[in-house]
C-alpha cells in the first residue's frame, strides 16, 4: 500500500468516524427538542461537506485520465454530487438528510460502474470501486439514520 493510499484511507475513516458519532448524537437527542434540530443540521452539514470532498476524487481521476472516453460523464456525474451537496445546506433538516443519502446513494453506484465497465474502468484504481460503494453506502445509512426515528 502506497503511502498516498494509507493516507487517503486514514483520512476518509476519520471523517467516516465523525459522520458516525454525529449520526449516533442526532438519533439519540429527544425527536421533539432544539437540540435534535441543531444535532441534525451539523449532520447534514458534515456530510454534504464530506459529499462535496469524495465527488472530487473522480474528478481527480478524470483530469488525470482525460483522453479516457467517458471522462466528461464522470465530471457530470461527480458536478450532481457538488449541487446537492450545496443545496441540501439550504434545507430543513430530515429533506436534507434524506436527500443525502439518495446521493451518497447514488454516488456508490457510480463507484461500482467502474467496476462494472459502465464507466471507464481503466480510470480508476482496482479496489477503488468496491471500496468507494462500500464507505459511501455506510455514509448514507449513517444519514438516514435519524431520519428513522422522527
Amino acid at each position: 500500500m502506497t503511502d498516498a493510499v494509507l493516507s487517503f484511507a486514514v483520512v476518509f475513516l476519520a471523517f467516516g468516524t465523525t459522520v458516525a458519532w454525529l449520526s449516533l448524537g442526532a438519533r439519540r437527542a429527544d425527536p421533539t427538542s432544539g437540540q435534535r434540530l441543531v444535532a441534525e443540521l451539523r449532520l447534514a452539514q458534515f456530510a454534504a461537506l464530506l459529499l462535496a470532498l469524495a465527488a472530487a476524487v473522480p474528478i481527480g481521476f478524470a483530469l488525470a485520465h482525460e483522453g479516457v472516453p467517458g471522462a466528461g460523464l464522470v465530471v457530470a456525474i461527480a458536478a450532481g454530487c457538488f449541487a446537492v451537496a450545496a443545496l441540501v445546506t439550504t434545507w430543513e433538516p430530515v429533506r436534507a438528510l434524506t436527500a443525502l443519502a439518495a446521493a451518497w446513494g447514488a454516488h456508490a453506484v457510480a463507484g461500482l460502474a467502474h467496476g462494472a465497465g459502465l464507466l471507464p474502468p481503466e480510470m480508476v484504481p482496482r479496489w477503488y470501486p468496491a471500496a468507494s460503494a462500500t464507505y459511501d453506502v455506510l455514509v448514507a445509512a449513517l444519514c438516514y439514520l435519524p431520519v428513522l426515528r422522527r
